[in-house]
């Protein structure tokens, strides 16, 4: 088995336009949530959300790509140059041939299909764009990203709800470490943030209509985000060779099905991913200092994600540092894991630990360590992320620092 380390790391969502600006509004507890600016948002219930604003497409794309990429593959594309560029690879020759893009969305492409439909049942059209189709695949983004950096390897998108990312990073993770491929480009993306992608989310009533608080008794719901998150795993060896920077170590993963409910968490469910992947990256959960939460601020998903986070850890729960930084950026659904992913890495490398804002009232289901409102100073050289989606689909990564 190889180790596998990452050397580059990108992002675009509504804290900022790239991770320098994203780690600095983590540190400053900045809440990226705010009125939304979508069309008919007067017909919505719900009107915030964790918005991308001041990305303006039109200058970074021509006539010909708009055509062709939707906004959850242009917040792709975006935060896969800012990854590669900062990893310094170069994919030609065999490097080329062997690596290629995991990536991770619910949706894909929400807008085009909103517009669309809004073409055709609203203003009575019989014809549509011919690259509807190939703009709102959910694999969109990923073959985007393939063809502009010449990854000739294995690609495809995983969709699984709120896991999306975790799961798509998982498996690049495995790719790397088994040697099938030498580096792969991972995480995800999400635009969902339109007046159907919105008004669907109403349906299931656990929106919050004020603020997302994640822990704090008085939470009221979840709020919708949007943007992207890119990495690129790289083989530790090749890393080294090459003189790269390695931001942190990609200890290990694992995945569980819940197999029991929809919409509703398991403890057990996500309790056997903690576990689970701690025991692949030969862990002692006593190492761990910090987990960034799935935190999705809806009463259910917070009391059942401490209660597994007190069983696997039992002691050491008490001593753990446990922040959703969805209070500060909203859920971004299927690229939400992967925007976490840096407030993980910034606990590795900079000793920040981001926080839960909006926290209010202690809530005895909660009773973690929830790093309440501020950022903390702390060292911490093992931290995990969760995931756990609807379906019952979990994915935890563990990082270490190298």
């Amino acid at each position: 088995m190889k180790r596998v380390v990452i050397t580059g790391a990108g992002t675009i969502n509504a804290l900022g336009h790239s991770v320098s600006e994203t780690f600095a509004a983590m540190r400053e507890g900045v809440c990226g949530i705010g009125p939304l600016d979508v069309r008919d948002v007067d017909r919505l219930q719900i009107k915030i959300g964790g918005q991308v604003k001041g990305f303006e497409a039109e200058g970074r794309y021509n006539r010909q790509q708009m055509s062709l990429y939707d906004r959850f593959t242009q917040f792709t594309l975006a935060a896969a140059r800012e990854a590669i560029e900062q990893s310094g690879l170069v994919f030609n020759g065999e490097l080329a041939v062997r690596s290629g893009v995991v990536l991770g969305t619910a949706g894909g492409g929400v807008s085009t299909w909103d517009d669309n439909y809004r073409a055709v049942y609203e203003e009575g059209k019989n014809r549509v764009h011919p690259f509807v189709v190939p703009k709102l695949m959910n694999n969109a983004a990923a073959s985007h990203v393939s063809m502009e950096w010449n990854l000739k390897g294995p690609s495809y998108t995983v969709s699984t709800a709120c896991a999306s990312s975790n799961h798509a990073m998982a498996q690049a993770f495995a790719m790397v470490r088994s040697g099938m491929a030498p580096a792969m480009i991972t995480g995800g993306s999400e635009s969902m943030l339109c007046f159907g992608g919105v008004k669907a989310w109403e349906g299931l009533r656990v929106m919050s209509r004020d603020a997302c608080r994640p822990f704090s008794a008085n939470r009221n719901g979840m709020v919708q985000g949007e943007g992207a998150g890119i990495f690129v795993f790289e083989e530790y060896e090749h890393a080294r060779a090459r003189g790269a920077e390695i931001l942190c170590e990609v200890a290990g993963f694992s995945m569980t099905s819940d197999a029991s409910d929809i919409v509703m968490p398991s403890k057990n469910g996500a309790a056997r991913a903690i576990s689970g992947a701690l025991a692949d990256a030969r862990i002692a959960g006593s190492d761990v200092g910090y987990i960034n939460a799935h935190g999705t601020g809806t009463a259910a998903n917070d009391k059942t994600e401490c209660a597994a986070v007190a069983d696997v850890f039992g002691a050491h729960a008490d001593r753990l540092m446990i922040s959703s930084t969805k209070s500060m950026h909203g859920h971004l659904i299927g690229g939400t894991g992967a925007v976490e992913l840096l407030a993980c890495i910034m606990a590795l490398r900079d000793g920040v630990i981001a926080p839960t804002i909006g926290y209010q009232e202690p809530d005895p289901e909660c009773a973690l360590d929830v790093v309440p409102n501020e950022a903390r100073d702390a060292k911490v050289d093992v931290v995990l992320s969760n995931a756990f989606a609807f379906g019952g689909m979990n994915a935890v990564i563990a990082l270490r620092n190298i």
